[in-house]
């Protein structure tokens, strides 16, 4: 098989191939990159591979990074784009279920290609367009399929996290896993819990927000990777109800975080305790705290305006995504009229600030900040005009009261 046309990013990256080549050396296009290229998908990261040492590639080039030189990863500098060069490698045994106790450097492709996850991403292309395909990729391409090269149970047992790329795949390719890799998967699930929880979870955001991810959700499911997954042993009913009510993907990471949340039906603690389990950053957890929590309000009623105003316009469109997935009536175009609508969008919109407390009277302290709370609340809720007179008369008499 021959590309007649190539992306841009590859068109410009021909010239580092053709350097590498006219020494002697082989080099090849690989990865994601060739797969979504024939899928006529758009491409991100252009990996390259050859049968050059890296002290031969960096021979070859002015400028380079040693990004992974042990591992036989160079990066090439070519015109402001980096281009990941790693050489073909065989590797040993993974006594971490993660990554190879020895890297070993060849000169063959075959070597190199064998040791990839799947026949889909083990496809080779040279710089004229021509795929190399030594796995039968091209077949499972076109029949939609995911299926390990070589033995399955090897591949799993090698590295443990292409267990959920299957899973990933099957929903961003809506491709899927053939009967022998699922049931190696499933053979082999409990060695998830060896690999890194940050690893696990870019895996299964991508699923979720994947195009198809009943597919990839189903198969987690039927495999038993959910199990070994931080706090999902204790709620299997309800990530099988998703499988069937999820029918496309969430539309980010905070939207996916949010859905479990609310699914399993978890309030502002538990959702701090469940997302630190999965290492995530304090200020995603913050975010599912907030739109969980709207979400939760329109599954069953009207939100009032309040609670609209503290979720704001980043994360209402979240709650109402996760609402409608879970079965209530879409109130999108309703709630952004609503919040548009809103006296103010922001604190800092208020028409009196702590100094003009201040310099009204009132003293620094607990007090001040309670006061200026109380004057957001008042103003969002409609009870007070956001006006300086008005606010500081209100603020001095619930001082004066206090």
């Amino acid at each position: 098989m021959k590309l007649e046309h190539l992306p841009n990013e590859f068109e410009a990256a021909r010239p580092v191939l053709q350097t590498i080549e006219a020494a002697g050396y082989e080099a090849y296009f690989v990865g994601g990159s060739v797969r979504d290229t024939i899928l006529g998908k758009a491409i991100h990261d252009v990996d390259i591979a050859t049968s050059a040492y890296p002290n031969e590639i960096k021979g070859l080039f002015k400028r380079t990074v040693d990004t992974g030189i042990d591992h036989g990863t160079v990066m090439i500098l070519d015109h402001g784009t980096g281009y990941e060069t790693t050489t073909f490698r065989s590797e040993s045994t993974y006594t971490d279920f993660r990554r190879p106790d020895q890297v070993t450097f060849v000169r063959s492709l075959q070597e190199d290609l064998k040791r990839r996850d799947f026949t889909i991403n083990a496809l080779a292309m040279r710089e004229d367009g021509e795929v190399i395909d030594l796995f039968d990729g091209l077949t499972d391409l076109e029949n939609h399929h995911i299926r390990a090269v070589g033995d399955p149970q090897e591949r799993f047992h090698e590295d443990a996290l292409r267990m959920m790329r299957a899973v990933r795949f099957a929903s961003q390719l809506d491709f899927d896993i053939i009967p022998e890799t699922e049931a190696a998967i499933t053979d082999h699930a409990q060695l998830l819990a060896k690999i890194a929880v940050e690893r696990t979870q870019v895996e299964l955001q991508k699923m979720f927000t994947g195009k198809a991810p009943q597919n990839g959700l189903a198969v987690f499911m039927r495999t038993g990777l959910w199990q070994h997954c931080p706090d999902f042993a204790a709620h299997e009913n309800d990530l099988q109800t998703l499988s069937t009510q999820l029918k496309r993907g969430t539309s980010s990471d905070t939207a996916t975080w949010t859905l479990l949340a609310t699914k399993f039906g978890l309030d502002y603690t538990t959702i701090t305790s469940f997302l630190k389990h999965w290492k995530a950053a304090n200020q995603m957890i913050t975010a599912v705290q907030t739109a969980s929590r709207l979400a939760q309000t329109l599954l069953t009623k009207e939100p009032n305006a309040w609670q609209l105003y503290q979720c704001g316009a980043d994360l209402t469109p979240v709650a109402n995504e996760i609402a409608v997935i879970l079965g209530a009536p879409d109130r999108g175009n309703d709630l952004t009229q609503r919040l548009q609508a809103l006296p103010i969008q922001h604190k800092k919109e208020l028409a009196a600030t702590g100094k003009d407390l201040m310099q009204a009277g009132v003293q620094p302290g607990p007090q001040l900040g309670a006061l200026l709370g109380d004057l957001e609340y008042q103003v969002v809720t409609g009870q007070l005009p956001n006006e300086s007179a008005a606010l500081v008369a209100y603020a001095m008499a619930q001082s004066n009261l206090k």
